[in-house]
């Protein structure tokens, strides 16, 4: 059994051939233009896929690099402080020993021994209350904009944290519980100091309150260490996030971005295909009297 294939089954067919041959030459020249071999879904579906999953990978990534940066400036703040308070909590300490030697003070060396105390006092307090972007760094998830207040009470949050997330399963603590460390109201080391500072004016032994200063100043060692370690934490987390950054956009370039070389090669071939294409289907297609009638 024999078919017969129409004149117009002919040109239908070489208009759908000619039609999807101007289509890729239309994408290529497009492709070439703008350097992407994905403008579209419907240029690549698969591929366009995975662009879209790694551009949410990327964008994660800037959030946690964020994050990362957010949380070492919150901890270099922290970190300055607490070195500033234990050089401060050292000068309360020898002059505690100083004023400890009674023999040797005069009321007038003892009244300038209180002065200073309270004069240290007031920067330890200072220095407490110090602040990150309006927040106090000592004083957990609270936004009030001091952790101690005037009486020494503690302003922020006991026991609360300031996390900062660097990973999918990671997160760091970036502040410092200020109560744990300094203390609060007449436990607090602003309280010892004028307990001192008041002992020293009236020409008291204050040789007992080392120890309490000791165990302070080991509070501040301790913090210090603290925010030491979630500080190398976060550099090695911004390093690896840095790492992966760099992986996934050379990633996404390999997919969205066009070969220009071989784009353009491909382009001269379509096109030297796509003329050839026409002039073939010309003369293949035999004119009829309809055309001659037109």
């Amino acid at each position: 059994m024999s078919f017969r294939v129409t004149e117009s089954t002919q040109l239908a067919s070489a208009q759908r051939n000619l039609q999807l041959s101007a289509q890729r030459l239309n994408q290529l020249d497009e492709q070439v233009a703008s350097g992407l071999a994905i403008s579209k879904p419907s240029d690549d579906p698969a591929g366009a896929a995975t662009l879209l999953d790694l551009q949410r990978q990327l964008a994660q990534n800037a959030q946690y690099q964020r994050n990362a940066g957010d949380g070492t400036a919150w901890l270099a703040t922290a970190g300055t402080a607490l070195t500033s308070m234990n050089d401060t909590l050292n000068q309360v300490r020898d002059l505690t020993v100083q004023a400890a030697n009674t023999a040797t003070q005069t009321p007038t060396s003892r009244a300038a021994i209180a002065t200073q105390l309270q004069s240290l006092k007031q920067t330890l307090l200072t220095l407490a209350n110090t602040q990150y972007q309006g927040r106090s760094v000592f004083a957990g998830t609270s936004d009030a904009g001091s952790a101690f207040n005037a009486d020494y009470s503690f302003n922020g949050t006991a026991g609360s944290s300031v996390n900062r997330r660097v990973g999918a399963d990671t997160t760091v603590r970036v502040d410092v519980d200020g109560s744990a460390v300094l203390g609060s109201g007449s436990s607090s080391v602003f309280a010892l100091i004028d307990s001192i500072a008041s002992a020293v004016s009236s020409g008291g032994n204050v040789g007992g309150q080392l120890t309490a200063i000791d165990a302070v100043a080991a509070n501040i060692r301790g913090a210090e260490a603290t925010v030491g370690s979630a500080q190398n934490q976060l550099t090695g987390a911004t390093s690896a996030l840095t790492t992966q950054a760099t992986t996934l956009q050379t990633s996404q370039n390999g997919i969205q971005n066009v070969d220009a070389a071989h784009a353009i090669l491909e382009m001269q071939t379509q096109q030297v295909a796509y003329q050839t294409a026409l002039a073939v289907t010309a003369k293949s297609i035999q004119p009829t009297l309809m055309d001659y009638l037109r």
